[in-house]
């Protein structure tokens, strides 16, 4: 299995021609993200990892975990769904925005509620800003025909009850107290069932995530991901039947961790459910740390590990 988890952008057919899709990765790795300073300021450093993800366009760079779901309808701009919005969300946008031409946020699909997926909804009033203040902006005029303005963010209510504490102002705008802008965000509860944004039909998967917390995974077709699991429910496993690609959590390689799979686990998942594109496994594993390893290595091993 050899592909560059940041750049991935893989063409996944989720149901039909109409609904093809890019998924787009701005991370796969975990709340802190790598390279921790701590083992930069170490003297003398001796962490190979975070030493080599200083270096400028080091594979072992990594942020927190994030998507972006871009579909294509028929005689409009592209429809981009971003899932989860972290504490290094600005940094991830500024390098692969432009590379992958995403003009416009659409919609925000959160997993949870934790800081790796929500530190960065201050930093969407950039895009915000273009609609309230922009001029002759084809991006201006295409957020202000699908969401009127605001970016519409899609949640859980235990999820929105988090948010309103820690960005209570992105919430309740009458609450911010500089005069400034904030981003203009409209927040949607969702089912536990499927439901559609913007013509995107999304199932609903929630997992625990380190018990008695849970976090959702999503299903898009043939396409699952989920970020953001400890163990996987048996009811979990039945709707993800004749999947495409699997997108799962995997934080070390064996030892245990309360909130997520290890790479064992996870691929013991894959293995069983076969996740198949063109006839190939098509697994991705996800968010990396640093005791996972070096990156050339982690893909050395699981290569030997999945086989086909």
């Amino acid at each position: 299995m050899s592909m560059e988890l940041r750049d991935l952008k893989a063409d996944q057919d989720l149901s039909d021609e109409k609904k093809r899709a890019d998924v787009i990765f701005l991370g796969t790795g975990t709340s802190e993200g790598i390279p921790r300073v701590t083992c930069l300021t170490a003297n003398p450093p001796t962490c190979v990892v975070c030493t080599d993800a200083i270096r400028p366009g080091s594979k072992n760079r990594r942020r927190n975990t994030s998507i972006v779901i871009r579909t294509h309808p028929e005689g409009e701009p592209p429809v981009n769904l971003l899932v989860d919005a972290g504490k290094f969300f600005y940094h991830a946008a500024i390098q692969w925005f432009p590379v992958h031409q995403i003009n416009t946020i659409d919609a925000v699909l959160l997993t949870h509620a934790h800081a790796d997926c929500t530190g960065g909804f201050d930093d969407l009033r950039d895009w915000t800003n273009i609609v309230r203040f922009a001029t002759e902006d084809p991006r201006a005029e295409t957020m202000k025909t699908r969401n009127g303005g605001n970016i519409p963010v899609y949640l859980r209510p235990d999820d929105l009850e988090v948010v309103a504490k820690t960005s209570y102002y992105l919430v309740d705008r009458t609450q911010m107290t500089s005069g400034g802008t904030v981003a203009y965000l409209d927040f949607k509860t969702i089912p536990m069932h499927e439901f559609s944004i913007h013509g995107i039909d999304i199932l609903p998967l929630e997992v625990p995530h380190g018990p008695p917390h849970t976090a959702n995974g999503y299903r898009i077709g043939d396409f699952a991901y989920i970020s953001d699991v400890s163990e996987m429910p048996e009811k979990v496993m039945e709707r993800l039947t004749d999947l495409g690609t699997l997108v799962i959590d995997a934080l070390r390689w064996s030892r245990s961790h309360g909130s997520h799979l290890n790479v064992e686990s996870a691929v013991s998942i894959a293995k069983t459910l076969r996740p198949l594109v063109t006839g190939h496994w098509s697994l991705i594993i996800g968010p990396w740390s640093l005791v996972t390893g070096y990156w050339s290595l982690v893909i050395g091993h699981l290569s030997l590990v999945i086989g086909h």
